[in-house]
């Protein structure tokens, strides 16, 4: 069972440029963004997985109108869980410390504990 995190976005049409091309790089990589009743404030729902590759695709687009939603995305899911990490590095074998670190912003002494169990599964 993957465990869903929902994170309010005040003003979320205002601040960004752009919008449109957002909500839709958001819906496409399978968050839910809902618009919170008649207000201008939305939320953002899903995995942290999900949650970091929004962060990613905000950090490689260059819009510096996205960059607040990256920041809030990152202090939000600012610890993933081991199973979570886990997860990650089963989807993209044969993945380094290094890559890990970069990919989900863990620490050296999680992501070498991620490694080194899947090292022994894979046995």
């Amino acid at each position: 069972m993957t465990h869903t995190t929902t994170i309010m976005l005040p003003s979320f049409l205002r601040r960004a440029l752009r919008a449109y091309a957002l909500k839709a790089e958001i819906r496409a990589i399978g968050c839910q963004l809902n618009r919170v009743g008649r207000s201008r404030n939305w939320q953002i729902t899903g995995t942290a997985e999900q949650l970091n590759e929004v962060v990613q695709f905000i950090e490689g687009s260059g819009e510096d109108s996205w960059q607040w939603l990256a920041k809030k995305l990152k202090l939000e899911t600012d610890k993933l869980s081991h199973e979570i990490l886990l997860s990650i590095a089963k989807k993209n074998g044969g993945i380094t410390v290094n890559e890990l670190i970069a990919k989900t912003d863990c620490t050296v002494l999680e992501a070498r504990k991620v490694i080194d169990e899947l090292e022994w599964l894979e046995d």
